[in-house]
């Protein structure tokens, strides 16, 4: 007999999934909100393909391709390209839709993942000690870089690159291959970065978990020359 489980904490309600199909269920809720389509709707056609061999959703076509008595093999395809192909039992086209919980829940955590995305911020708005910053800036100067010992015994090369908005500017804290990998009239987006003082002055680093990426913005064309410190 297989274990039933609940994917929630607390006491399992009356109705309960195998982890088979709880996991059947948590790709086809996945397919769904990928490709934007009513998971009530996908259900639909999902049990059409089952009684009809083949059916069609949104431009998604749905075939049951081998079918024994108490399963299919179902293959999805749009246009020309096949996309995914996987097997469902009879007993689960024959209950509610299952999946529309799952699908639910995976577009609040969407939402929630893109409302709780940090908003990008002014030079002038970075003070020392601020974490998780997002801010694009052009890159006016890039100093020669200074080779250093890390406390690890490593040598290595470091640069404190002036980048600039229209707020201000701050020094960029760049190592090794991160000063090789732009060029003076970048505009550069830092994620993830951190605000430090150095030697009096503020400093933005970039840090283990952050990221630069070099950008197009047309905003930044006007920002030649600033270079007070």
């Amino acid at each position: 007999m297989r274990r039933l489980t609940w994917p929630r904490r607390g006491r399992p309600p009356g109705k309960r999934h195998s982890y088979a199909d709880r996991r059947g269920i948590e790709y086809l809720a996945r397919i769904a909100v990928k490709h934007e389509i009513d998971p009530d709707e996908f259900f639909g056609f999902l049990v059409d393909a089952w009684e009809n061999e083949k059916s069609e959703c949104e431009g998604l076509k749905i075939e049951c391709r081998e079918k024994t008595k108490d399963s299919g093999v179902f293959l999805l395809t749009r246009g020309d390209d096949w996309f995914a192909q996987f097997p469902l039992a009879e007993h689960f086209l024959m209950k509610a839709n299952p999946m529309k919980e799952f699908a639910d829940a995976m577009l609040l955590r969407a939402q929630h993942l893109a409302n709780s995305k940090p908003a990008r911020l002014k030079i002038e708005d970075l003070s020392v000690g601020r974490k998780h910053v997002t801010v694009k800036a052009r890159v006016l100067r890039i100093p020669e870089p200074t080779a250093v010992m890390t406390r690890f015994g490593d040598n290595a090369h470091v640069s404190n690159v002036l980048v600039a908005d229209e707020t201000g500017n701050i020094k960029l804290n760049l190592w090794n291959n991160q000063i090789k990998s732009i060029s003076v009239g970048d505009v550069v987006e830092i994620e993830d970065g951190q605000v430090a003082s150095f030697r009096g002055e503020r400093q933005l680093r970039i840090g283990r978990h952050g990221k630069m990426t070099i950008v197009e913005d047309d905003a930044f064309a006007s920002i030649q020359q600033l270079t007070k410190k």
